[in-house]
């Protein structure tokens, strides 16, 4: 078991910029790729950032592409989504996730966070 807790998201405008946490306490964070997550009103949950285990592969879609970074401090069993030039359409909520296995992303993620809520104004 690993617990996920996130913090970091707030209100910012158009243009601005934030750093997204998550905090992994329980079984050894090392074994577990993890993942960040968005969900807006009326939309389905959409992957933004992957990385695996070792934090040397990352993955985004398009959609985030150049403008996020997905990063992870093992010592500190905590990872990071920094997240640049935000867009109004990038309000939702964030989640964490995490899952054991040494891929870059997975198809199933078996421990999720609370979720941070999102909001960029135009």
């Amino acid at each position: 078991q690993v617990q996920l807790v996130e913090s970091g998201g707030g209100l910012v405008q158009a243009g601005g910029s934030l750093r997204l946490s998550c905090v992994a306490s329980g079984r050894s964070f090392i074994r577990y790729g993890v993942a960040w997550f968005r969900r807006a009103p009326g939309k389905e949950r959409e992957l933004v950032a992957a990385i695996n285990a070792s934090g040397t592969s990352t993955y985004y879609p398009d959609s985030v592409k150049g403008r996020f970074t997905i990063s992870r401090d093992n010592a500190k069993n905590t990872a990071y989504l920094q997240m640049n030039s935000l867009k109004p359409e990038d309000t939702a909520v964030y989640y964490c996730a995490a899952q054991e296995s040494r891929a870059t992303w997975s198809i199933v993620y078996n421990y999720w966070g609370q979720g941070t809520q999102v909001t960029v104004s135009a």
